[in-house]
């Protein structure tokens, strides 16, 4: 039997502590599938003393996770850090400079550094491996990295942050308001005491810029993605959305143009009959469209300690079969040195449409003139009718429109139109409609 791969992991947080454990549980089987022992060789935190519930067995400390990567008694670097610079940056660079194979759960990092670190492990022939960085457990990376040769990706989106699709799933099934389930979410673990970073968006677009770059042979541009969050869904959108057969989603969507890709993060509505409106609470699902295969849709689960550290010990596994000598493919599907400056699509037309909800002073007038500043902007409208609700007072009414095909520019302006005659009450809410299987 080939000699045990020596693994050094620094952060032993909820993923770290389920890494450690998993290796321990697993560790006949995962000799017997890999042909060789994992050994949990050195460790480093901030916090020596604290109790995880794990076994550290005679892995060696190291307060600096630095000097843990660059240290020769480890083959593999584990960084669980977070972050997309500081320490989780420092190590993770030192380890490939050393000539250490990485495997790492960083969405922020890649989405920041993944280029750059790329070229490193690529001139260095060894492995960066990032499973658990996108989708928790779902292994979209490899399938997008290795299982799609041959392939054209023409668009994936997908639902990539299982907080803002809990939060969603409770309002539409219980009736609940946003605060309070995100209070829910809190309270359960679901979501963090500062929760910006996954209700808005930013969590996404990290994981969408990555995929993005796997799926068109570009550099990872996260700065150039259109990020719009969740805390504006109100109890009214979700009614409305279901009673027009559609179901809302934080979605993330790379689409490739004729004149380059459009990235964007934001909620959707998605018809309920599709396969993707039926993914609920903390699960996660990706859609992959292509010319030869068709569409690929993976779902499981997206985030907790297991999950993630599926991926990581699926990471380490692949790295102990590989033979010693072989040349590793490409980080990011092609290699780092040729990969495409990111080009930014024009704006274009939304195929699926907009659902905008206006609410109005109810007084003659209102219908005709918001339907005039629609067609001011050459929007065709599938439907507009007036919506009764409960919570709204007796003068006041919801007004919803579902377009056809049309542009961003020219929703945005009709309802700046609407808005300077006055009608309204509040500001509107303005979704897209995306096409879904």
């Amino acid at each position: 039997m080939a000699e045990a791969l020596r693994i050094g992991i620094a952060g032993l947080g909820t993923v770290g502590a389920s890494v450690v454990g998993c290796m321990t549980d697993k560790e006949a089987e995962l000799t017997r599938q890999c042909g060789r022992t994992m050994a949990l060789t050195a460790v480093s935190a901030r916090d020596r003393t604290r109790d995880r519930g794990i076994e550290l067995g005679n892995a060696q400390w190291f307060d600096d996770p630095v000097e843990l990567a660059r240290s020769a008694e480890i083959d593999v670097f584990v960084e669980l850090i977070g972050g997309d610079s500081g320490a989780a940056y420092d190590a993770v660079k030192a380890a490939l400079e050393a000539g250490r194979h990485v495997v790492t759960a960083n969405k922020a990092l890649l989405s920041k550094h993944g280029v750059a670190l790329a070229a490193i492990a690529e001139e260095k022939g060894v492995l960066l491996n990032y499973e658990a960085a996108v989708a928790g457990g779902i292994p979209v990376i490899k399938t997008m990295r290795e299982a799609l040769a041959g392939n054209e990706v023409s668009r994936v989106f997908g639902i990539m942050n299982g907080t803002a699709n809990y939060i969603l799933t409770r309002m539409e099934e219980e009736g609940l308001s946003f605060e309070d389930c995100l209070a829910e979410a809190q309270r359960l673990g679901y979501a963090e005491a500062d929760p910006t970073f996954d209700i808005e968006g930013h969590d996404t677009a990290h994981k969408l810029s990555i995929l993005t770059s796997l799926a068109f042979g570009c550099k990872i541009s996260a700065d150039d993605i259109y990020m719009e969050g969740i805390s504006n869904i109100s109890q009214a959108d979700i009614r409305a959305a279901s009673e027009l057969g559609y179901r809302i989603k934080l979605l993330g969507v790379a689409v490739k143009t004729d004149s380059g890709i459009e990235q964007r993060v934001h909620p959707t509505m998605v018809p309920t009959h599709s396969v993707i409106a039926q993914v609920h609470g903390v699960t996660n699902a990706v859609a992959i469209e292509t010319d030869v295969l068709g569409e690929l849709l993976l779902s499981g689960p997206g985030a907790g300690g297991n999950a993630t550290a599926s991926a990581v010990i699926g990471d380490m596994a692949d790295i102990a079969k590989s033979r010693p000598g072989f040349q590793h493919g490409p980080v990011f599907g092609r290699p780092a040195a040729k990969l495409k400056p990111y080009k930014r699509a024009r704006m274009r037309s939304h195929e699926g449409g907009y659902f905008i909800r206006m609410t109005v002073h109810d007084r003659a007038g209102v219908f005709a003139a918001i339907a005039k500043r629609m067609a001011d902007n050459e929007i065709s409208l599938e439907s507009i009718v007036q919506h009764a609700d409960g919570g709204l007072p007796d003068e006041q009414k919801n007004v919803i429109l579902v377009t056809h095909e049309t542009t961003e520019a020219a929703v945005r302006k009709a309802v700046d139109g609407v808005m300077k005659d006055g009608h309204l009450v509040d500001k509107p809410q303005v979704i897209r409609i995306e096409r879904a299987a």
